[in-house]
């Protein structure tokens, strides 16, 4: 009897795999880059249920360790089997309180599908589980609404002060209302989401969206307060000694652009990327006949760098009505590190890539108004402290190219008003704060840090994870009062 089981698992596990991948459906590229509709439709319910039954219930869920919050995900997988999805989405929901945003932004492919033991083996590829965290999310939110983690009781008196209500703030003040502590958010935007919201595009992430998972937080009873300056308006000290907040998490990420440094950055036209996507999704440039946000448009932009924000950046000025959008590299396309599933988006809506080049000049007219752009082209050497080819000039290659924007998108640093009027915390010599990575404890008593203010600028699920850690800690120490 216990061969004949095996045996029935083994042709169970082989009708699996050979169940091919369900792509995600999406809109028609030369249709979609006329709108700021999410590129990207969803899985029918039929889909989603063949999508899970390609899950073979490995005896070593790797997938549950490459995700950086610990969703059981083998676990929600077999409920959307079994089609019980409002079940898979509380599954989710006891370890990530945004998974309609994961589900959309997340870089899987680098995380859970990466050590995904169906993608590991020959001919095979990844459980979808990043598609199938939005499914179950959508399907809660159009079928829940009662919304079941409203929550008006408290377990304890003690407040919590959350900076920033970016992903790390979000996770935060999730993880802290659920066991049960008065949380408040103190948002500097006068809206919620902080990259999410200013930074990723309406067609990548639809504004509903997260504004339908930051009232999941507000009917759990979670306070925010936006248009407060933390360091300005009120600083983390008057929030300990003064508001009567028992402990405070920082989680203002790294909003401070960083720029090329060449002569013509001031002109009109150039923008650092922040600017150009606040300008279009938070102040809805995208729709010029409503809303008076200023934004030059002409017939060629260009936009510098090769990550996510540049993939956001470009494929957004398509939209915005630039007919020639680029990407200049000063690498080559195997050193790029945007999402593969981003840059072939880029590539189906007709975004040109330009490799090997790096800009060294902007030039303008009379007005300061850019016309040009010097550029001088590149070879790879050896290896610099990224682990990618360093980039080497080759002499006498510039040459001149006519744009009408630019955009520069190679990073940025780390916001100083927060860490600058916190005195008692230590920063690292790059100006972000010194924190503990598992627990986010900072040298200052009472205060934590986590995100892309600790670590410099990294992912959404990262950023989630350091939160989810720092409210685990929190609880800890008020709790013992042990620091």
């Amino acid at each position: 009897m216990e061969n004949k089981n095996k045996e029935q698992i083994i042709l169970n596990t082989k009708e699996r795999l050979k169940i091919i991948r369900h792509d995600m459906p999406a809109q028609n590229p030369a249709k979609r880059v006329q709108n700021f509709k999410e590129v990207s439709i969803g899985y029918s319910i039929e889909e989603a249920i063949e999508e899970a039954k390609r899950c073979i219930d490995c005896k070593v869920p790797y997938c549950i360790q490459g995700c950086p919050v610990s969703i059981d995900i083998p676990a929600f997988i077999k409920l959307i089997e079994k089609g019980d999805f409002l079940g898979a989405a509380k599954k989710i929901r006891e370890k990530s309180s945004l998974p309609a945003i994961c589900g959309r932004v997340c870089p899987q492919e680098d995380q859970c599908e990466k050590v995904c033991t169906v993608g590991r083996r020959k001919d095979s590829t990844s459980v979808a589980i990043g598609n199938l965290e939005r499914f179950v999310a959508d399907y809660e939110a159009e079928h829940d609404k009662k919304n079941n983690l409203s929550n008006d009781k408290y377990l304890y008196d003690k407040k919590i002060a959350i900076v920033g209500a970016g992903p790390s703030g979000l996770a935060a003040a999730g993880e802290l209302r659920q066991k049960g502590y008065r949380v408040s958010i103190f948002e500097a935007l006068h809206e919620v989401g902080g990259v999410l919201i200013y930074g990723v595009p309406e067609f990548r992430l639809p504004k509903s969206i997260l504004l339908r998972e930051v009232q999941i937080l507000k009917d759990m009873g979670v306070e925010i307060f936006t248009n407060v300056v933390i360091g300005k308006t009120i600083t983390v000290d008057e929030l300990l000694n003064e508001k009567g907040y028992s402990a405070v998490f920082i989680g203002t990420g790294a909003g401070t652009p960083k720029f090329l440094n060449i002569p013509g950055e001031e002109l009109n036209g150039v923008y650092s990327a922040n600017e150009f996507l606040t300008r279009i999704n938070l102040m809805r440039a995208y729709n010029m006949n409503e809303y008076d946000t200023p934004m030059k448009c002409g017939k060629t932009l260009v936009v510098f760098g090769a990550g996510n924000t540049a993939m956001d950046a470009v494929r957004t000025g398509l939209r915005l009505g630039y007919s020639d959008a680029r990407i200049f590299y000063r690498r080559s396309r195997n050193e790029m590190t945007a999402r593969l599933e981003e840059i072939h988006h880029a590539e189906q809506e007709g975004i040109k890539f330009e490799f090997l080049i790096n800009p060294i000049r902007f030039i303008g007219d009379e007005k300061q108004d850019l016309k040009q752009v010097e550029c001088e082209r590149m070879e790879l050497g050896e290896p610099d402290e990224s682990g990618r080819r360093r980039p080497i000039p080759i002499k006498g290659s510039e040459f001149i190219a006519d744009i009408d924007a630019a955009v520069i998108a190679i990073g940025t640093n780390v916001n100083p008003i927060v860490p600058s009027s916190t005195p008692g915390m230590d920063l690292n010599k790059w100006g972000y704060i010194i924190a503990d990575e598992k627990t986010g404890k900072t040298t200052k008593k009472g205060v934590f840090a986590g995100g892309d203010i600790v670590t410099g600028a990294a992912t959404v699920i990262l950023a989630m994870g350091a939160g989810k850690n720092a409210a685990d800690a929190i609880d800890e120490y008020l709790k013992t009062n042990i620091w």
